[in-house]
């Protein structure tokens, strides 16, 4: 009577399990930003990475490509760097964190500066009303 050896097969599942736990927090990075609540529908999942653009609360933008995510980028710098990003990658989705304390003039003037750099449409980024 055969059967068959399951004792490897746990094995590795339990270390893939800590590898996923040790790992799953470092995929989460960005400028932090309170983002306003609203009920939308989520977005379908791009294919590749897009460009999420931050407004935090004092006004500083961010940019999730390039070097020093971490570090504010002036307006033009932000405009140019999505503009060449969409010349060699024209289907790649642009979304908008604007924190809820920031003023609106800015995420508009943003808004335009992106439509006339190429960009035909930006996704903005809300937190579920719940959640």
């Amino acid at each position: 009577m055969s059967e068959i050896n399951v004792v490897p097969y746990i094995d590795v599942m339990l270390v893939l399990l800590v590898i996923f736990m040790i790992t799953a927090p470092l995929l989460t990075q960005g400028v932090s930003v309170e983002l306003p609540r609203a009920a939308a529908k989520p977005l379908p999942a791009p294919d590749r990475e897009p460009v999420v653009i931050s407004i935090d609360g004092a006004g500083r933008y961010f940019i999730n490509y390039g070097d020093n995510q971490d570090q504010p980028v002036p307006l033009e710098t932000l405009v140019n760097r999505v503009a060449a990003l969409r010349k060699y990658q024209p289907a790649i989705p642009v979304y908008l964190k604007g924190d809820r304390k920031v003023d609106y003039g800015r995420v508009v003037e943003l808004m335009a500066l992106l439509q006339g750099s190429g960009v035909e449409g930006v996704g903005l980024v809300t937190t579920p009303p719940g959640g």
